[in-house]
């Protein structure tokens, strides 16, 4: 027989029973579909590196006007960012499978804000340069940690691709890539290049306030090869972090730039140094239990191996591009920044257009074929604009590289979800953005080589053929991967629901 706790006097005295009498408070239900309250905070948190990237473009010039620098040592803001974020990507996106995505998107998105302010403030290049880093490691957190929920929410609702939610991503990616030069001409145009660093402030302060109400602090882990089903629902298994395996990374990635930056006989030694740390870093990774890159995770996954290779290769073009032939149009072509971003909006519409058209559509060998095959029309057109050329072919370029920009990258990340590994979504996702960084670190390489001297319409030719060669490997390179045939489209399962 139950006893009526109501007649038991003093019962406020007995902790546990009177919380145990008080009905229980209804906890707020798991939607059944993606939650949508997560898409806001990984949209903007995820658009961080992009604006930065993109902006800087047509700020170069005025950046060097400003302290007396030529196009070699502004190529430096370029460089900087994306190598501290080819650097950040694979190092964060392993703390974000160690900790779990909360902590790494916060405190990342916090050094953006921060690191803005002092763009803002820097008075002089090397201090612009040293903000510029900064940013490139706060924007290394959020791609990786949106990669994790999209997967951690798929294995919760059975959801096997979420091509919405992966579209939205890369969508918002591809349109702020294309729009920043625009934005950030327009931006000079009102008040100088120190606006287009002041723009992190509030994106930071939003990423701060819905990171902290919506990211949850233990996503769903379904359990797997490498967990036991007690694993659930709590936070990641904490790995031990190879300190000494980032840091080779890091020399590697720092000696080979160096050299690409200037190269010359004086400088062979840094390729000696990146022989040395790389020889060292694949050397102990293969030793170490807990590598920083488990090379002999990447040596059986052959395909993951072919879309990191395709995305550097596409994304070379794409920043040869949106680098060169901005400089050209101010110098080149005699344009003011604001009319040269504006030139710009072709771009960015073609490749909002076709990411919208196509995002729901996995399709990832046609997207890439297409994709490669428009790129080579679009650096072979490149070769026939000069200084008197007319505005309208001038536009027509642009429009034709949005397509690629628009395909290559949506199909590479369509690819990588597919072939990654679960449990280390994070670091592979964070190595995909390396790629694409490692891209833009040689097409910010190639700049500053053939725009030695200046953005001249010589140096623009040699910059297209060089994006042209990039453009023919990847075409190559898709049309040998017969992995991509076996990427057949899927229906989603489950729709996304919750309140944005």
């Amino acid at each position: 027989m139950t006893p009526n706790l109501a007649r038991i006097p003093n019962l406020a005295r007995i902790p546990s029973l009177a919380r145990s009498a008080r009905p229980a408070r209804p906890s707020r239900p798991a939607p059944t579909g993606f939650d949508r309250r997560l898409i806001a905070p990984m949209i903007i948190g995820s658009v961080l590196n992009p604006v930065n990237s993109s902006m800087i473009a047509v700020a170069l010039v005025p950046i060097g006007a400003a302290f007396g620098a030529p196009p070699s040592q502004t190529a430096w803001l370029v460089s900087a960012l994306y190598l501290a974020t080819a650097v950040g990507q694979p190092v964060v996106g392993r703390l974000v499978d160690t900790y779990g995505p909360r902590r790494l998107y916060l405190i990342g998105t916090a050094l953006v804000g921060v690191a803005g302010l002092l763009g803002a403030l820097a008075p002089s290049l090397g201090a612009l340069i040293g903000a510029r880093v900064l940013i490139g490691f706060g924007t290394s957190a959020a791609y990786p940690a949106s990669m994790y929920l999209t997967r951690s929410e798929a294995e919760r609702t059975g959801l096997k691709s979420p091509a919405g939610v992966l579209t939205a991503l890369s969508v918002a990616n591809q349109t702020v890539v294309v729009i920043g030069p625009t934005l950030g001409g327009l931006l000079i145009g009102a008040g100088g290049w120190r606006l287009i660093f002041t723009v992190n402030i509030p994106l930071s302060l939003a990423c701060l306030v819905l990171g902290s109400l919506r990211l949850p602090k233990h996503p769903f882990r379904a359990p797997s090869a490498h967990r036991t089903p007690d694993a659930v629902g709590t936070p990641p298994t904490k790995r031990a972090v190879d300190i000494p395996g980032m840091l080779l990374f890091a020399a590697m990635l720092v000696s080979l730039m160096l050299f690409l930056m200037e190269p010359g006989v004086a400088d062979l030694y840094l390729l000696g140094l990146t022989a040395a740390a790389g020889t060292g870093l694949f050397l102990r990774e293969l030793r170490v239990r807990e590598p920083f890159i488990d090379l002999r995770v990447l040596g059986g996954n052959p395909p993951m191996l072919a879309t990191f290779l395709r995305q550097f290769l596409s994304f070379t073009a794409v920043y040869g591009f949106l680098y060169g032939f901005t400089q050209w149009l101010e110098q080149g072509r005699g344009l003011h920044a604001s009319a040269a971003g504006l030139l710009l909006l072709p771009l960015s519409l073609s490749a909002l257009i076709v990411s919208s058209l196509t995002g729901r559509r996995e399709a990832v060998r046609a997207k890439l074929v297409v994709g490669s095959v428009v790129q080579i029309v679009a650096c072979a057109l490149l070769l026939v604009v000069g200084s008197g050329s007319p505005v309208w072919l001038l536009a027509a370029v642009g429009l034709l590289m949005g397509i690629p920009q628009g395909l290559n990258g949506l199909a590479n990340q369509t690819a990588l979800y597919r072939q990654a590994d679960a449990d280390r979504m994070g670091s592979a996702a964070g190595l995909l953005r390396t790629f694409t960084y490692l891209g833009a670190l040689g097409a910010s390489a190639a700049t500053a080589t053939f725009f030695a001297h200046g953005a001249d319409t010589h140096g623009l030719h040699e910059l297209a053929l060089f994006m042209l060669a990039g453009a023919v490997l990847l075409l190559v390179a898709t049309l040998l991967d017969r992995s991509l045939r076996a990427i057949t489209p899927t229906t989603p399962t489950t729709p996304v629901s919750g309140k944005a």
